[in-house]
């Protein structure tokens, strides 16, 4: 046994490798958005994972604990196994869902024990997927734009290319309005839940309710779901391909990313639109809504409070929690958008282990009551 561990060690600890390669049992990770660093086999049915944070800039801060990972494991003889995963850089953050597909996803049991996630799997010739939270690819994002965009009226384009040119694109409505609602989305990789539901939000402001083409007569809506391709692509925890964090990057925009998209709103407020209301999506421990402070100098100072009010109204048993807050120095959106534009903007925050279906649920909610009040708020007041 000693002498298996020994060559498993010296195959195995390569982190460029993109599959671990045992006698019986393979992990991959050569697929987008997967994250695999250091393997060794224990036994014959017992196997450590190490996963590893991407390497971040110089002299920037340390890494978020988002540790994200996502594996394909594959048995040539039907076996089960032991997986014990350890963090370097960071703490387990995200339960293991399990797939057959790399598609439908369920939670797999596991136990956390000194810092290390361990779960038995059953496992065969045909692969099972093992991933932080659900696997949503830059692919996906694209296909999802083409068939909202085969409206009439709403187009998808690409707004610029990532550090790694990859396309960035936005989704935009072409109304005769000079209002524009903008939807930001996966700034940060990992966040998953905050990409859940930037899609039923999404789709509930282009659908063809009644509502829905009221308000988009008053205003266009401009979605950039995916600002960060790059670290989508790579499986990272938090930055882009230069190893920055794009939420930080909205003051010195010395990131390709961030910079087009502030080209892009300065361009359209050059051509006499006004921008009135920003939705960055993301994820956290706990279901979040961060915003501006009222009396911080936006048009209609209480547009958002009113929206949230509303949103909390529809929910007896949720608590639509609202924290204002602003960090001039910080380099956020959120920040950036209402200091350059004067209008509101919040950070929608979806936690991590939110039921789907609510997420889903809650979306839809959010974006009937903004629309709702975005039309009818007092003009000056926004109540």
């Amino acid at each position: 046994m000693k002498r298996i561990l020994f060559i498993g060690l010296c195959i195995l600890t390569s982190f460029k490798s993109l599959a671990c390669d045992f006698s019986n049992v393979i992990f991959e990770h050569d697929f987008a958005t997967a994250r695999l660093g250091q393997c060794k086999q224990i036994s014959d049915t017992r196997f450590e994972l190490t996963i590893f944070p991407e390497l971040t800039a110089k002299n920037k801060p340390p890494i978020n604990n988002s540790p994200w990972y996502a594996f394909k494991v594959t048995a040539k003889s039907e076996t089960n196994i032991k997986i014990v995963m350890k963090v370097v850089g960071g703490e387990h953050r995200y339960p293991p869902k399990v797939s057959q597909d790399g598609k439908h996803w369920q939670l797999q049991k596991y136990r956390l024990r000194n810092k290390k996630m361990s779960f038995q799997l059953n496992v065969s010739d045909k692969p099972t997927w093992i991933s932080a939270q659900e696997i949503l690819t830059n692919e996906q994002y694209f296909q999802w734009g083409r068939n909202l965009a085969e409206q009439e009226n709403i187009i998808q384009t690409v707004l610029g290319h990532s550090t790694q040119k990859k396309p960035i694109y936005k989704i935009e409505t072409q109304g005769e309005g000079k209002n524009w609602l903008v939807v930001l989305g996966r700034q940060h990789p990992p966040e998953v839940t905050g990409a859940l539901a930037i899609f039923p939000f999404t789709e509930t402001l282009l659908s063809n309710s009644d509502l829905a083409l009221e308000f988009r007569k008053q205003f266009n809506v401009l979605v950039i779901p995916n600002l960060n391709p790059d670290g989508v692509q790579l499986g990272h925890w938090r930055h882009n391909a230069n190893g920055i964090d794009l939420n930080r990057s909205w003051k010195t925009f010395d990131q390709i990313e961030s910079k087009q998209v502030d080209d892009y709103l300065t361009a359209l407020v050059g051509q006499k639109q006004k921008m009135r209301m920003a939705v960055d999506f993301h994820s956290t421990k706990q279901d979040i809504f961060y915003t501006m402070p009222s009396d911080y100098g936006m048009a209609q100072p209480y547009l958002v409070e009113t929206w949230l009010n509303s949103l909390d109204k529809e929910y007896p048993d949720f608590n639509v929690i609202q924290k204002p807050g602003n960090n001039p120095g910080k380099g956020v959106f959120k920040q950036y958008f209402t200091d350059k534009f004067k209008a509101h903007a919040i950070t929608y925050e979806m936690g991590d282990n939110t039921d789907r279906r609510f997420i889903d649920k809650l979306a839809v909610s959010a974006a009937n009551t903004l629309m709702t009040t975005l039309i009818s708020s007092d003009p000056v007041t926004g109540k």
